[in-house]
Order: C-alpha cells, then structure tokens, then sequence
C-alpha cells in the first residue's frame, strides 16, 4: 500500500480578486482546504493542498 503524501500553500486572497486567485490555483493542481481571516481580519487566507510531485 502506498501512503499519498501532500504538499501544502498559503496563500493571502484580495478580496477582489478572490475568484480569479483560486481558479488559477486550481487550474495547477490546487484543492482549497480552508479559508480563514488574515491577520488584519480584513483580508482572506486560503490553505490549498495537491498531491505531492503533482
């Protein structure tokens, strides 16, 4: 049995770009895990996560 292994990004979204961020994401592999406030509260950080050697 093979243990799938993952890689991890964080990364901070602009509100109003937050669509356009994601789907290029995405496009690369990318799965959202979880959306979070950024430190500021005013912003949004996404957690994503893909296949590791993806």
């Amino acid at each position: 049995m093979t243990i799938q292994k993952w890689e991890y990004l964080t990364v901070p979204l602009l509100i109003h770009a937050t669509k356009q961020i994601l789907d290029n994401y995405g496009d690369e592999g990318w799965e959202l895990v979880a959306l979070v406030p950024g430190p500021t509260g005013e912003n949004l950080v996404a957690y994503l996560k893909r296949p590791k050697g993806a």
